[in-house]
């Protein structure tokens, strides 16, 4: 089997109103205000008529993602085997540059055609369910006493910045969908961040875990007084995620020291090599790690692999993804080790999707993969109607 084509494709989707039951938009972090979200979808095509999907963020802008994919990485990859996943990893190289976050939706559509020749999903191919982790509880099927395949994966909601009061309302509605654990962006103003998880730790009587990200948004002596703040108030976060700006691994580490809140970095984790300097540096409790920038599913595969050997649980990052990477992230989170912490995840707060048969979140949880591949199709009429031309 050889790949004959590598073809990208920009929709831009609208997310369901705050009003709505498990609304998030308008989504507002420390960056902007999202109403809608632009995503590219990848297919690679083969010989034999099997094509696979990927999904990413737009990068720049629509036509210059899909260039790179369409005219940069399909080049380098046309004529060889899908099922060669890291020998293409390994040769997807451009000097002066991290090409890897371009590669993961190649090399995550590579992961469903092999899945598809083979009739196989792609937990599978990777080792399997992985036994259940404590932190994550999830969902089993039980078959003559011996348990076996989750059937849901619990999630963690994801909300923008909110006033207190707002955050409120949307907390219980977390709450009363099932939901464990609550997501909430943060880093405009550090006080009102810590006014906003109180209010919400308050709405729900301490029900919900809550895990604050402020996208590098404070200054060290503020992460420190949101955490000390927020101690004192009795109320833990499950973890603080990039509290700081990236690369300031020992100021992390004396972070930690000074804390009792539990501190993740993401952004940090977006360069494979920092994940041993965080390390080592004794600057993480958790890793938030994303297969995006990692380069795909194997590298994400590869930084698991790291951190479990360290001893540090992880996650996985949430970046507006729709069917196609939502599939390749729950493969990924129950058929590679180490995982420990329900990922994050916004696939309720889309309007539409671009599967035929979208996800139902139920009691807070995605329902676990199955079927060959990453177990989705494409509903080519959603596409054409989200298609940025």
């Amino acid at each position: 089997m050889e790949i004959t084509g590598v073809s990208a494709v920009t929709v831009d989707v609208p997310l369901a109103d705050l009003d709505e039951h498990l609304g998030i938009g308008p989504y507002v972090t420390n960056h902007g205000k999202l109403h809608s979200m632009e995503r590219v979808l990848v297919r690679v095509d083969t010989d034999e008529g099997i094509s696979g999907w990927g999904e990413m963020r737009v990068f720049l802008s629509p036509a210059a993602t899909e260039s790179i994919i369409e005219d940069g990485v399909g080049p380098m990859i046309e004529g060889q085997s899908p099922f060669e996943i890291e020998r293409l990893r390994r040769q997807v190289f451009v000097e002066y540059t991290n090409v890897d976050m371009f590669f993961a939706a190649v090399e995550t559509a590579c992961w469903d055609i092999v899945g598809k020749a083979l009739d196989r999903p792609v937990y599978e191919l990777l080792g399997g369910w992985t036994a259940p982790t404590q932190g994550t509880q999830q969902h089993r099927q039980t078959v003559d006493g011996n348990s076996t395949a989750p059937t849901a994966v619990p999630v963690a909601f994801c909300l923008g910045i909110l006033s207190p009061e707002e955050s409120r309302i949307k907390a219980r509605e977390a709450l009363e969908a099932g939901f464990t654990v609550l997501k909430t962006k943060a880093g405009r103003d550090w006080r009102q961040d810590v006014e906003r998880i109180k209010a919400m730790h308050d709405e729900v009587d301490g029900q919900l875990e809550f895990r604050l990200d402020p996208n590098q948004g404070w200054t060290l002596d503020q992460a420190v007084r949101v955490g000390a703040m927020l101690e004192d108030a009795g109320i833990y976060l499950q973890y603080m995620e990039q509290p700081i700006r990236v690369d300031s691994h020992r100021s992390l580490a004396r972070l930690r020291q000074r804390l009792r809140q539990p501190i993740a970095p993401n952004e940090d984790t977006y360069i494979s090599h920092n994940l041993q300097s965080l390390v080592e540096a004794g600057a993480m409790d958790v890793g938030v790690i994303d297969l995006t920038p990692a380069g795909g599913i194997s590298g994400i595969r590869q930084q698991a692999a790291i951190l479990e050997d360290a001893g540090v649980p992880f996650t996985h990052h949430c970046a507006f993804d729709l069917g196609i990477r939502t599939a390749a992230i729950l493969h990924a989170f129950t058929g590679i080790p180490g995982f420990s912490l329900p990922p994050d995840s916004t696939y309720y707060g889309w309007e539409a999707d671009v599967i035929e048969a979208p996800f139902e979140v139920s009691d807070g949880c995605l329902p676990a993969p199955e079927g060959p591949g990453l177990g989705i199709s494409i509903d080519v009429d959603t596409v054409e109607e989200y298609r940025i031309t």
